[in-house]
């Protein structure tokens, strides 16, 4: 099975190389423009993100809707990863997905180390990172074997499961999301203008202004993509003061799957 994904920090991308890897095939990530002809090949494809504040990541939202006719007639695998809770994630996307008229095999939650970086209460030990990540990789094997036999796991697909999602984050804290979306804290006496936030943003929402990082509200997908590869620290979102810059790279030797 191939597979699309978008990953702020690298989760979703390991997550989908395992299990594209399992199953015989590929995994592209949606910024790139192989995405498209990987989508179009495939017959059955798999369909990777993150969850923030229980719902679906702007950018993926639009990717799914731009290219509704592509995914029309596809059987889709939805993976969601997140920190702690999600309720419905792999929901999200499938109740747009069969809005295009593609049909939802199943649903895949995963829980990862938390990409925000500005939030100490949240963070954790590396040892217990590396627990979560190891606990990933069993559950995707074994439900990439099970997919072999064609027995999908349905997480996050149930009616239930999309009440606990509205009512346990979205609801309260969806207007917060946007919000958020339209504010990113750049702290300019730390920032070198090095670019590294510009080149790496997947919504083109910083760029480089008198050698000073700026942002441009409106399109942000909060993925804390920005903040954990600052190398000053000098970008926040929620907090004040970066903590822990939380990259996959961090946990796990790159192309280690």
């Amino acid at each position: 099975m191939n597979g699309i994904y978008f990953s702020g920090t690298g989760n979703t991308k390991y997550c989908m190389e395992v299990l594209t890897k399992t199953t015989g095939g590929k995994a592209v990530s949606i910024e790139a423009t192989e995405a498209l002809d990987v989508l179009r090949i495939s017959d059955e494809i798999a369909l990777g993100y993150p969850v923030y504040f229980s719902d679906i990541p702007r950018i993926v939202k639009t990717f799914i809707l731009e290219h509704a006719d592509m995914f029309c007639g596809k059987r889709v695998f939805v993976i969601a990863t997140m920190g702690l809770f999600s309720g419905d994630g792999a929901g999200l996307a499938a109740r747009l997905l069969r809005k295009c008229g593609a049909s939802v095999t199943g649903g895949l939650h995963i829980r990862m180390p938390d990409c925000i970086a500005d939030v100490k209460l949240l963070k954790k030990k590396p040892n217990e990172n590396i627990a979560l990540i190891s606990a990933a990789k069993k559950k995707i094997v074994q439900t990439a074997e099970g997919i072999k036999q064609g027995i999908y796991p349905k997480d996050g697909l149930s009616f239930l499961h999309r009440i606990v999602g509205l009512f346990g984050q979205r609801l309260w804290f969806k207007q917060h999301a946007k919000k958020l979306s339209e504010r990113l804290n750049i702290r300019t006496e730390r920032c070198i203008g090095c670019g590294t936030c510009a080149a790496n943003c997947p919504s083109k929402s910083l760029h480089i202004k008198n050698k000073k990082a700026v942002f441009y509200p409106g399109n942000c997908t909060i993925c804390y993509r920005c903040i954990n590869n600052c190398p000053t620290k000098a970008i926040t979102l929620i907090g004040t003061d970066v903590f822990e810059q939380c990259l996959f790279k961090n946990y796990v030797k790159e192309g280690t799957i």
